[in-house]
């Protein structure tokens, strides 16, 4: 499975390139990552000691937060529709 962004990348890749020596530059081209990611592994390194990825975050609410209880509610009074049929109701 390839990378996708917003995937934080694997475990191996990060303790490789942080056992790598080089610059910046050179270890961006040796791993194929950006040179922003090999500062930011550096920099959390030596900042809080932690080499390992901290919890994404995008703080972007859900768009049907709030909405499942009505839509459980719905489908309790009438369980046998289907979904084409709820779709149709829309």
């Amino acid at each position: 499975m390839a990378w996708q962004r917003g995937q934080s990348y694997g475990q191996v890749l990060r303790d490789r390139m942080l056992g790598a020596e080089g610059s910046i530059h050179e270890l961006a081209e040796r791993f194929a990552v950006s040179d922003s990611y090999v500062a930011r592994v550096r920099s959390k390194r030596r900042r809080l000691d932690q080499d390992t990825p901290g919890m994404q975050c995008n703080h972007v609410p859900l768009c049907l937060a709030g909405v499942e209880q009505a839509v459980l509610v719905k489908v309790e009074a009438q369980p046998n529709h289907t979904l084409s049929q709820w779709c149709a109701r829309a």
